[in-house]
């Protein structure tokens, strides 16, 4: 007999031997690669010190670090780079070796 209950009529929601599942959808860094790291403007560090290690952290080229620092002096933060959870930890520890304000945040 089909089960008329309005549950059962979203694609996410499945029975599993008369159990009713619920699939997690969107659940945050499901995919991997939902975070990003924010740097924060900051009036104690140069702006060739920091593309420098922007360039250390991030492994972007000279071009790709200017843009983010720009945008950074301008804005007072933005974002400097997106990847897994794993990865923006690793960016940050870098930034922060020479005290540099920064957060990892999930998108």
């Amino acid at each position: 007999m089909p089960n008329r209950d309005p549950f059962f009529a979203f694609p996410e929601h499945e029975s599993e031997g008369g159990v009713s599942v619920l699939e997690q959808i969107g659940e945050p860094g499901s995919s991997g690669s939902d975070y990003r790291v924010i740097l924060y403007n900051d009036e104690v560090h140069g702006i060739e010190e920091v593309i420098e290690q922007v360039m250390k952290a991030t492994e972007c080229d000279v071009e790709e670090a200017v843009k983010i620092v720009v945008e950074v002096d301008r804005k007072g933060r933005g974002v400097c780079f997106r990847g897994d959870r794993a990865k923006c930890h690793k960016v940050a520890k870098v930034l922060r070796e020479i005290r540099l304000q920064c957060e990892v945040d999930c998108d």
